[in-house]
């Protein structure tokens, strides 16, 4: 007896419950997923992991961060920012220096290299970002952008020690 093939009756992204009548949540993380992919591989041939230009982005963004602080703005665990600090202060994207007051604390810089490197980065970033904006209304953009910001704060868990 000859077992049907199964991707055969598996829904393409957009169809059935891959699509408009899926479920939000599931919708979200299959849109992260594309996009993650469409990430790697833009970044790919520059050495750079989404979530080492997430990483990277922050540390720019809010210098004299503490590796903790990475992993909480850059939606990372603690374990993952470790190796990926590691990884770009090896490649010279990255420095610490122990904090002023609290010394075993070491604040991150970002690294004249690691701000070329970022800049790269970012330009690939945009293209992908206009890739997957492409056929939004500015208007329409603004509606999206606003609404992921609301799923992503309201009614968040509450933070340690509220």
């Amino acid at each position: 007896m000859c077992k049907p093939d199964r991707a055969k009756f598996l829904p393409e992204p957009g169809m059935g419950k891959r699509g408009e009548e899926g479920h939000l949540g599931y919708l979200l993380r299959q849109a992260g997923a594309a996009f993650r992919a469409r990430m790697d591989h833009a970044l790919s041939d520059l050495g750079v992991t989404p979530p080492q230009f997430a990483a990277l982005t922050m540390a720019a963004v809010y210098p004299g961060l503490s590796s903790a602080d990475l992993a909480r703005l850059s939606l990372l665990t603690p374990p993952t920012v470790t190796v990926i600090v590691g990884n770009l202060k090896r490649s010279g994207a990255l420095v610490s220096r122990p904090h002023a007051v609290h010394g075993r604390i070491q604040q991150l810089e970002v690294t004249p290299a690691g701000k070329d490197l970022l800049a790269r980065c970012k330009r690939r970033v945009q293209v992908v970002e206009g890739q997957i904006a492409a056929g939004l209304a500015p208007t329409e953009e603004r509606v999206i952008r606003r609404w992921l910001v609301r799923v992503a704060t309201e009614n968040a868990p509450a933070k340690r020690g509220d």
